[in-house]
């Protein structure tokens, strides 16, 4: 059985929502059993009416069925055409024949409110849970919790080393696992956060030793030096140089590392040809569904960097 209130894109193409997407029998079945199906929406009329695909049959979602807003307000234009090209989830409301063609009546809007109703209001602050990237900006990104409801994930969330936009770590369509950072009720809203699954700085250090030269990212330039990214989760400094900037990929030394005080020293040694953004590696395993503390700082460092969820 398929998770109903995955992110949308999920379920599309999986066995058991093509079998209900594809005949008019199971889009019927769909509607007295409450399912929640996927398919890609083909087209958005001038009512701002969206198309979606469902093999013989055509399905339809009004305007106003196209998103759900738990405070009331009216569905923005924008929201429902960058649906277009896009899988969205919807439950059946009606099939009727109009004209000689057969047509589903179908609500995302409906869909969205069993999934707050049923899943994301039980989840509790350190449950992991699957994400996709719908859009990034510049104060973080925001991502698909289930059924097409989205969440704020913060930038200074995404990870320990700092940047100016998420788009500098994630992109659009990017599946992520979160961790629940604190939700909202009324109306409904909820906040992420990545970094706590990204590692520790003893767990992302053990990957580099004094005397290698590897590969840097610039993410801040300060008069008194350069902050270079390892990983997601470790920065070093080097000595500043006005040729650099951010973004900027480089060579750099490793001279040495300091664990009391959490610090990698490094030599910028040359520049390097951007590669683009690289996979992250997670260091919570996946069959982890809850954190209840996560230490970034060694035992023996100086300050305590930590998240308590509560």
């Amino acid at each position: 059985m398929q998770n109903s209130f995955a992110p949308e894109g999920c379920l599309s193409g999986t066995r058991e929502n093509t079998e209900f997407i594809r005949s008019e029998a199971g889009l019927r079945l769909a509607k007295e059993t409450g399912k929640i199906l996927e398919s890609t929406v083909i087209c958005c009329d001038r009512e701002l009416n969206l198309t979606v695909a469902l093999g013989n049959t055509v399905g339809v979602i009004p305007k106003e069925e196209a998103v759900y807003n738990p405070d009331g307000s009216a569905v923005k234009d924008i929201a429902v055409i960058t649906r277009v090209g896009k899988p969205v989830c919807f439950k059946v409301k009606d099939i009727i024949c109009r004209d000689g063609v057969r047509k589903a009546l179908l609500s995302r809007a409906e869909a969205q409110k069993d999934c707050i109703d049923g899943y994301l209001s039980y989840l509790l602050p350190g449950d992991v849970i699957p994400c996709r990237v719908t859009h990034t900006e510049k104060f973080g990104a925001f991502v698909d919790v289930g059924c097409g409801v989205p969440a704020l994930l913060p930038i200074d969330c995404i990870s320990v080393s700092r940047i100016s936009h998420a788009s500098d770590r994630l992109r659009t369509s990017m599946t992520l696992r979160c961790v629940v950072r604190n939700k909202e009720d009324d109306p409904f809203r909820m906040f992420v956060t990545l970094k706590e699954l990204l590692g520790s700085w003893e767990e992302n250090a053990a990957g580099f030793s004094a005397g290698q030269t590897v590969r840097g990212i610039v993410r801040g330039t300060e008069p008194y030096g350069v902050f270079i990214e390892l990983t997601p989760n470790l920065s070093g400094l080097s000595e500043y140089r006005d040729d650099l900037k951010q973004g900027d990929e480089v060579a750099v030394y490793i001279k040495n590392t300091d664990k009391r005080k959490m610090k990698v020293k490094l030599v910028v040694v040359g520049s390097l040809e951007k590669t683009g953004l690289s996979e992250l590696k997670y260091y919570t395993g996946s069959d982890v569904t809850h954190i209840y503390r996560w230490l970034y700082s060694p035992p023996c460092a100086e300050k305590t960097v930590e998240t308590v969820f509560e």
